[in-house]
């Protein structure tokens, strides 16, 4: 069998595919010179930025500084070998494995080196992937997705794995994960799991192998033999999502994004959904043309009514279980660049699932805008949201970027204090100026129970969103792994930096052929019962965790829902709805309807009004409102001493 031969059946089938061995003839070109200077802007980001590096080095007992200075010394004693010219340089591939072994070293997905091109765009992918599952006490894997055309009629979704390239399936998965820069043992394993059949080859090594061997077992539980090649192809970008390198955006320094896990879900939607691809597709041209997206726009297809208008972000649906109907929404990234504009949509959407309880699932959610995920807490509690705190590491560029720039102001003093103190981190403060009144603005808008899901696949600012859910009591979390990711931080880019401090004796300089950097700038600490823990490495942990069964796999997270239904179902059901029925002679005339409600205060522009008593059912009553400006009444309601629903609205 000749995998390449098999690959230019498939090429006709995914555009502009090439073979790995056709791709690998047009890499290297580094001179000895591009690689001392991407030795030395690690040292840079590493000495002058990295939040983490204290906290790395107790934890993993590595010295990323040391590792590189020896690099760099190494480099430096080449021209002296006087060896053949041939023989000059080392292997440009060696060399990329030295930087990417020193970052992934880290066990950061933050912090990372960006090979240079062709490889930062490209991905290495197989025309399948293979999920895990729990048979009895043992792992197996799955394969879900299967590209057309392989030549072997029995290898189709649903078939098992049981070797990859004469290895057991399950110690390929462990070789792997040990590869990966995963936080804790589950983020290794679930990124092991998640980058079998899909390498981003900006953040890893291209595969060792041209082709892989599969033994697997068909349905007709025979054993069976495949090799499939390799293929490499680019993968479009969502136009939703933020430029990571835009100076001019703000948005670039909210960000806390696995790039990796990102790149690697969009690579497979573009593979096996190709019908999701182009419902995307219609969703950004309605867009475009309109500016605004609701249901049933005239720009869209038909079938497409109650589709997402973040389609790549966003997908939700009811789902019938055992016990009752509830509302499921998947949010597969929080990288958009209108974070205001995804909590809206999330408002509405939450309001077409019935409104008996709610189930979000953020697996395989590397993150995205910080700001979107912090925002979102609001619309599931009554409590106010207390936005997770952010530190720098003391530094004199550190300092420099706070001295600059307005929005980094309030870390300025306890980093110049620093000299004094000899502390470690800046004070934590939000994300950006008025965080904790944008986390606070819309108030609570789904009133019925809610539950999370999460895997060891969630990260960044996935992780913010799950911290933030559990420190503020929103609901249980339901986990398929035993933690989260564990990366709890804001990334800037090497060309974000670049720009920022653009002068000529700056210490950032310009990288060759499109090599770069990413760093963990700011380190997120936790609020709530957890207050000042490092999210960074702990992660979040789970409340039950759920092991996927094959019936999920095959059928659309089955079991994996009814888990979740039996936790919600034990779970009060309230209900508050809110109107202003008259507004006149400074007078609200206002109805609430209410459910397993006994109690409800009213405030107007935070300052308490009134007290009452109410049953289930409709509560009127009037409120005296100033004739000038607008005013936000709020609703606080009580079971019996708990607070258990809010309500804001403008009169």
């Amino acid at each position: 069998m000749d995998p390449n031969q098999k690959d230019t059946a498939i090429d006709t089938n995914l555009g502009a595919t090439i073979t790995l061995q056709e791709f690998l003839a047009t890499t290297g070109g580094l001179t000895l010179e591009e690689r001392q200077r991407i030795v030395d802007q690690a040292l840079v980001l590493i000495e002058q930025f990295y939040a983490h590096l204290p906290l790395k080095r107790a934890m993993y007992a590595v010295d990323p500084i040391q590792r590189l200075k020896l690099l760099k010394y190494r480099l430096s004693t080449i021209p002296e070998r006087r060896l053949p010219d041939e023989q000059q340089l080392p292997d440009e591939r060696r060399f990329h494995d030295e930087m990417i072994s020193i970052f992934t070293q880290l066990r950061d997905l933050h912090t990372n080196y960006l090979l240079p091109d062709p490889f930062r765009s490209m991905t290495a992918s197989l025309p399948l992937r293979i999920k895990e599952f729990i048979e009895g006490d043992e792992r197996r894997y799955l394969v879900t997705d299967v590209a057309p055309d392989l030549g072997d009629p029995h290898f189709e979704p649903g078939v098992v794995v049981t070797h990859w390239n004469g290895i057991p399936m399950d110690r390929a998965v462990e070789l792997n994960a040990d590869r990966q820069a995963g936080s804790n043992p589950y983020a290794r394993h679930a990124q092991g799991v998640d980058t079998m059949t899909a390498r981003y080859m900006g953040l890893s090594a291209p595969p060792d192998e041209q082709w892989v061997d599969l033994n697997y077992i068909a349905a007709d539980g025979q054993q069976r033999e495949i090799s499939i090649g390799w293929l490499v192809f680019e993968p479009d970008l969502s136009v939703t999502a933020v430029d990571p390198n835009s100076a001019e955006n703000h948005l670039a320094r909210t960000l806390g994004i696995d790039v990796q896990t990102e790149n690697i879900r969009r690579t497979r939607k573009i593979l096996f959904a190709p019908e999701e691809m182009e419902i995307e597709r219609q969703v950004n041209t309605a867009f475009q043309a309109s500016g605004d997206l609701e249901p049933g726009d005239a720009g869209l297809d038909p079938s497409m009514v109650g589709v997402s208008a973040f389609p790549d972000k966003l997908q939700f649906r009811s789902v019938s279980t055992s016990h009752r109907e509830f509302g499921y929404m998947r949010i597969q990234s929080f990288n958009v660049d209108d974070a205001d504009g995804f909590v809206s949509e999330v408002v509405r959407i939450a309001g077409l699932l019935p409104q008996n309880g709610l189930i979000i699932d953020v697996r395989g959610n590397g993150g995205g805008n910080i700001l979107a995920g912090e925002r979102l807490l609001q619309l599931f509690t009554p409590r106010k949201i207390d936005p997770e705190r952010l530190h720098f590491i003391n530094t004199p560029l550190t300092l420099e970027l706070c001295r600059r720039f307005s929005d980094l102001e309030v870390w300025r003093e306890s980093i110049a204090q620093a000299v004094e103190t000899a502390t470690a981190f800046s004070d934590g403060f939000p994300i950006v100026p008025d965080e904790d009144e944008n986390c606070n603005r819309i108030g609570q808008r789904y009133h019925g129970p809610v539950l999370l899901i999460t895997n060891g696949l969630c990260y960044s600012t996935t992780d913010i969103f799950a911290a933030g859910w559990q420190d503020h009591a929103i609901g249980p979390i339901l986990g398929v792994d035993g933690n989260t990711g564990a990366g709890g931080a804001n990334v800037w880019t090497h060309d974000l930096l670049l720009q920022l401090l653009p002068e000529e004796n700056s210490p950032m300089q310009p990288l060759p052929k499109g090599a770069s950097f990413r760093v963990a700038i700011r380190r997120t600490s936790r609020v709530g019962e957890r207050s000042g823990d490092p999210l960074e490495d702990l992660g979040v942990v789970p409340d039950e965790i759920h092991r996927m069964t094959r019936n999920d796999l095959l059928n659309r997270n089955k079991d994996l829902i009814e888990h979740a239904a039996t936790m919600l179902a034990d779970l009060p059901v309230y209900a508050l709805a809110v109107e202003v029925l008259t507004l006149r002679n400074r007078t609200a005339r206002v109805s609430a309807t209410t459910e397993n409600i006994s109690r409800l205060d009213a405030y107007l522009d935070d300052r308490p009004r009134l007290t009452f008593d109410v049953e289930d059912n409709v509560t009127e009553f009037e409120l005296p409102v100033p004739l000038s400006g607008e005013h936000v009444l709020e609703l606080r309601g009580f079971d019996g001493d708990q607070l258990v629903a809010s309500k804001r609205i403008e009169v």
